[in-house]
């Protein structure tokens, strides 16, 4: 009981994680890249490099890989003092590698239906 107590749990703060990073960047990224071919394309590398990345490259990763994924990847711009404008300020033709990638993460999260 308590091991499945806890992977509810984990699962929970995992699409807590995905839901948190989807509202900050996601959605308004995903709505740029929908219109603009460019943009998804290099969304759509970024997302099949972190498929392969956590081993699943056909059915995509799970919830908790995902959401440890986007903490890394969180964590390690937030080390190098890394900051994004404005998502109303951000020129989506010149976006740059971390935003592509946190990007691509929210496009997995939903392309897998973990939100």
């Amino acid at each position: 009981m308590f091991k499945d107590l806890a992977e509810a749990t984990r699962q929970s703060a995992a699409r807590a994680t995905l839901n948190g990073l989807m509202t900050w960047l996601g959605e308004a990224g995903l709505a740029a890249a929908a219109g603009s071919a460019g943009l998804r394309a290099a969304v759509d590398q970024h997302a099949a490099a972190i498929r392969d990345a956590l081993g699943d490259p056909e059915r995509g990763p799970g919830v908790i890989p995902l959401a440890g994924y986007a903490t890394g990847v969180r964590d390690a711009l937030i080390e190098a003092e890394w900051q994004l404008p404005p998502t109303g300020e951000l020129d989506w033709s010149k976006a740059e590698w971390p935003t592509l990638r946190l990007i691509a993460i929210c496009s997995l999260a939903r392309d897998c239906g973990h939100l």
